[in-house]
């Protein structure tokens, strides 16, 4: 039987400055005090897809702990960074499993 991997935060890192980054902080990754600025809720939202969430379900929980959580408010590309990151937050989790 397959077993699926932990996933490593730093790959989850990776793609949130990659393709999320609703604070606009991805040039300044690198410095020790910022680097874990969205582990919260890169890891939540891997915890969403791991337990079965649709992709709807986890681009909404992204654009709604922008909007509300981090006080950003609705914006206009919130939309497609989110997808963007659940796209890439799935295909990294499906190369974990074994």
């Amino acid at each position: 039987m397959s077993e699926t991997r932990t996933p490593k935060l730093s790959e989850l890192r990776l793609i949130g400055w990659r393709c999320w980054d609703p604070i606009g902080l991805a040039s300044t990754v690198g410095h020790a005090e910022i680097d874990d600025e969205y582990d919260a809720y890169l890891r939540g939202l891997a915890v969403l897809l791991t337990g079965g969430a649709t992709p709807d379900e986890a681009a909404r929980y992204l654009m709604e702990t922008e909007a509300g959580h981090m006080g950003l408010g609705p914006r206009s590309d919130a939309a497609s960074r989110a997808e963007a990151t659940v796209a890439a937050v799935r295909a990294y989790l499906a190369s974990l499993a074994g």
